[in-house]
Formats: C-alpha cells, sequence, structure tokens
C-alpha cells in the first residue's frame, strides 16, 4: 500500500508541469465564451470606427503612457537589488526588466516564466540562485502590495468600483476597500516593528526596510496607475466614468488576468474591464483595450524577443572566449 501512495505522489510531481498551463488554456476558453456572449452583437464596422475615433494625442499620451509603465517594472528590479544590497548597472536592470515583464506577461504563469527569465539574466552578473529567489519574492510583493493598496484606496473614495461587479451597499464596499488596504498597512508595519520573518517551506521571506517597503507601495501604485491610463487615454469622453473609476476597474481585471494564468490574460482581462464599464459602448471600449495589448503586450514582447536573441549571442562569445583563454595559447611542434 505504501509503495501504491508513493507512486501516485510522483505521478502527480510528474503532472504538476502540466497544472497551470491547463488552468490557463481552461481560463482562456471560459473567458473567450463569456466575452463572445458579450460581443456577439458587436460589428467590425463599429470596432474600426472605434479605432478612427481614438485621437492622436490619446495615442501619444498612451505610448507616453506605456514608458512610464516599463520604467516603474524597472524599479521593481532595482528595489530588490537594494534590499540584497547589490548593485547593478541601471541600463542591465532596464532591459533585464523589460525583457522579463514584457515575455511573462505574454507566455502566463507570469511567476515561473518571470523566475526561469531573471535566473538566465542576473546569473550572467553574479547573483546566486537564493538571492535570485528573494529578487522574485520582493518583485513579486511590490505588484501585490501596490494592487492591495491602490485598490483599497480606489475603493474607499469610489465604492461604485464594486458595485460594477456586485451588489453591495456603500458601506459594504468601503469595508472591502479597508480590508484590501490592511494588507500593504501590515506589510509596513512588520517592517517598521522588526515581525519574524514569513516561513515559506524551508525559505525564509525576510520584512524589507522601511524605506525599501515605501518605495513598493509607491512604485507599485504608479505603475498600475501608468498601465491603466494607456486605456483610459484611448476612451472617449460620452459615458466615461472617471480616471478614478477606470483605475479600479482596471486593478480588478490586470489581478484576475494573473491570477488565472493565461497567456497575457487572454479574454480575462477583457471580459473583466468590460464588465465593470458595462454602460459605455463597447466597441470603444474594447478599442481602447486593444491599444492597451498592442503597447504594453504585444510590442514589448516582440522587441523582448530580439533582446534574448542578442543576449544569448553575446553569452556564447563570452563564453567561447574565456574557455579559449583557460585552455591557454596552442602548443608548438618542435622541428
Amino acid at each position: 500500500m505504501a509503495s501504491g501512495v508513493r507512486g501516485f505522489f510522483q505521478r502527480l510531481g510528474h503532472y504538476k508541469h502540466y497544472f497551470w498551463p491547463t488552468i490557463g488554456g481552461l481560463a482562456v476558453i471560459f473567458c473567450g465564451w463569456l466575452l463572445y456572449k458579450e460581443l456577439r452583437g458587436l460589428t467590425w464596422s463599429s470596432l474600426v470606427d472605434s479605432f478612427a475615433a481614438i485621437p492622436l494625442s490619446g495615442w501619444l499620451l498612451a505610448v507616453a503612457a506605456t514608458l512610464v509603465a516599463y520604467l516603474c517594472l524597472a524599479e521593481y528590479d532595482r528595489i530588490a537589488l537594494i534590499h540584497l544590497r547589490r548593485k547593478i548597472s541601471w541600463p542591465f536592470v532596464m532591459v533585464a526588466s523589460f525583457t522579463t515583464y514584457s515575455l511573462s506577461h505574454n507566455i502566463g504563469a507570469s511567476l515561473l516564466s518571470g523566475t526561469i527569465i531573471r535566473f538566465r539574466a542576473y546569473g550572467s552578473r553574479g547573483l546566486s540562485g537564493g538571492e535570485i529567489a528573494v529578487l522574485v519574492t520582493v518583485t513579486s510583493v511590490t505588484f501585490l502590495v501596490g494592487a492591495f493598496a491602490l485598490g483599497g484606496i480606489v475603493t474607499i473614495i469610489r465604492p461604485e468600483v464594486v458595485q460594477r461587479y456586485f451588489d453591495v451597499a456603500d458601506w459594504v464596499a468601503v469595508l472591502i476597500g479597508v480590508g484590501l488596504l490592511a494588507v500593504p498597512l501590515f506589510y509596513l508595519a512588520g517592517s517598521l516593528f522588526h515581525f519574524k520573518p514569513l516561513t515559506i517551506g524551508g525559505f525564509h521571506v525576510y520584512y524589507p526596510r522601511p524605506n525599501i517597503v515605501i518605495r513598493q507601495l509607491i512604485i507599485g501604485q504608479v505603475e498600475l496607475i501608468a498601465a491603466a491610463a494607456i486605456i483610459y487615454f484611448c476612451l472617449p469622453a460620452e459615458g466615461n466614468p472617471g480616471f478614478i473609476t477606470v483605475v479600479g476597474v482596471f486593478v480588478a481585471s490586470f489581478s484576475m488576468a494573473i491570477v488565472s494564468h493565461a497567456p497575457g490574460g487572454l479574454g480575462v482581462l477583457e471580459y473583466v474591464f468590460l464588465t465593470g464599464l458595462d454602460d459605455m459602448d463597447q466597441a470603444q471600449v474594447l478599442a481602447a483595450l486593444i491599444v492597451f495589448r498592442l503597447l504594453y503586450l504585444l510590442l514589448p514582447f516582440a522587441a523582448a524577443l530580439v533582446i534574448v536573441l542578442f543576449f544569448e549571442r553575446s553569452e556564447f562569445r563570452r563564453s567561447a572566449q574565456e574557455r579559449l583563454t583557460a585552455a591557454g595559447p596552442p602548443d608548438t611542434a618542435a622541428g
């Protein structure tokens, strides 16, 4: 019997590699079906007209917001390196971060895919496996505390964000916002009062120094605001609920897209966002979401693939040169 149980867990360990890709695939299919039901009355001409209605200023502001968002993502890595007390050149951090997020956002299972990319990039700069694991943890926490803080603040200011998804009273929505805000406040308190480290298996996660936590709280929110602004600048003025509400809907949509592990949050992001703004013209909202995918996901993804190819080629050449140097000059045969 013991051997049978052991065999079961061995088979389970073999199939765990397929778990998140399967979850992501199912999320895409399910939300794609929901999205189809939501948009089946939409015509191609109405979508084209919605694209044409986006002014040049909207495109330019959306591009600027994209640049701000990716600069903030680079700061995620820089904050983690400051926590580790490791110095790596800012240009390298920018490229490594850009490549990591561009690929992981599109591939799905962002924690796993982002970890693999960072191991390759930062390992080439001398960081150990343990240090890279801490770096990944700190960057993930930066997003989480930023999302909880921003979601909590927006929900308290605009309870209607929650009410766009659930039929609840104002005080219930505000209470949800307070609950969301309590998470980053507890994290800050853990840093200020030196709480015991969190233990995950045999891995200990220590609270960063207060100045690091404050940076995380600020930059995590700024990145999400900038990403939401990409969509906001492409939305029409008619029926627009305002920037704060759009930010709240985006935080909910983007968080669900990441949790789903669907590649690029495909279908999940669109369905949750369209549901949150169902009182606006759906063709115009979808056009803004497509612009977001283009600027924040697809174009960076294409650029990241090129960066990876150049990086791997340079690493191959460097390794080859090191092997030649280690081998020394070739022996010459005596005449």
